[in-house]
């Protein structure tokens, strides 16, 4: 089965239909589906919902296009959390430098010390990168971490192999379905295979079949059929191979859905539509 490594599916997008958003998702082959946080508040509903789902597996982080609603205790309850849940990954964190109103300094100290609580725990981590992939690179080369996955990678050739060198995937989504994304189409089709893992980013970024409508995690398969027309490899080979690379970076198995957890829940502004 396919592995949507990044899709937001605790969001109020879903409240309406998640459960059968999942059914579909599940019915078209999708499998595993990772769920990164964007920050604190919603760090308890995203827990719950993976308990209360199989094959959802939580990721936990401070995404930093929501700087303004993150406070100097979260980076202490995320520690605390990390080792009483011990989730996936830690994500979504990165550098956004795409959005001048974004303080990059108070970006960089935030990614650098969720770098730092990662390499700790052992735990890969799953990145957020616009305009900043050089920074990010520099950053992680000063805190080291097991790996992860760049999310919607957009980079060079030369920055995805800087990126495969430190141990990571690049994450490709509904984006590549666009006949437009002409750069992004042909660093798909030349990277080595084992860089590749799939996502949706849902629900956001969704693909040319559903140009304006919400993302879901169900069209994922259309991802892997652009992928295998562009490769000019099986779907079915593509499907395994990309799933057999979400695996070796991410250690699914330490998920375990029972464990328990007390959280301070806090109110925080209404998120911003960039995830």
């Amino acid at each position: 089965m396919l592995i949507d490594t990044h899709c937001h599916l605790d969001v109020s997008d879903f409240d309406q239909d998640r459960g059968q958003v999942l059914a579909e998702a599940r019915r078209r082959g999708v499998g595993p589906i990772v769920v990164p946080a964007i920050h604190a508040a919603g760090w308890p509903g995203l827990l719950a919902l993976c308990r209360q789902e199989p094959d959802l597996y939580p990721a936990l982080g401070l995404h930093p296009v929501y700087l303004d609603q993150h406070q100097a205790s979260d980076l202490d309850e995320l520690q605390r959390l990390i080792a009483r849940v011990d989730p996936v990954a830690i994500g979504e964190i990165g550098l956004d430098f795409f959005l001048p109103e974004l303080n990059r300094e108070r970006q960089q100290a935030l990614f650098a010390r969720q770098l730092d609580l990662a390499a700790a725990a052992g735990l890969p981590v799953l990145i957020h990168a616009r305009k900043s992939h050089d920074q990010i690179l520099a950053c992680l080369r000063r805190h080291p971490v097991p790996g992860g996955i760049v999310h919607a990678f957009n980079g060079s050739p030369q920055q995805a192999f800087q990126y495969l060198a430190l141990g990571f995937k690049l994450g490709f989504g509904g984006m590549l379905t666009f006949a437009r994304s002409s750069r992004l189409r042909a660093l798909a089709t030349a990277l080595p295979l084992e860089a590749l893992v799939l996502e949706t980013d849902a629900p956001d970024m969704s693909g040319a079949a559903h140009q304006g409508e919400r993302n879901s995690p169900a069209y994922l398969p259309e991802v892997l059929q652009t992928l295998s027309q562009l490769r000019g490899q099986d779907a079915q080979y593509l499907a395994e191979q990309t799933s057999l690379n979400a695996r070796q970076v991410l250690d699914l198995a330490r998920w375990q859905p029972g464990t328990t957890w007390a959280l301070t829940k806090r109110v925080v502004k209404g998120p911003r539509p960039v995830r």
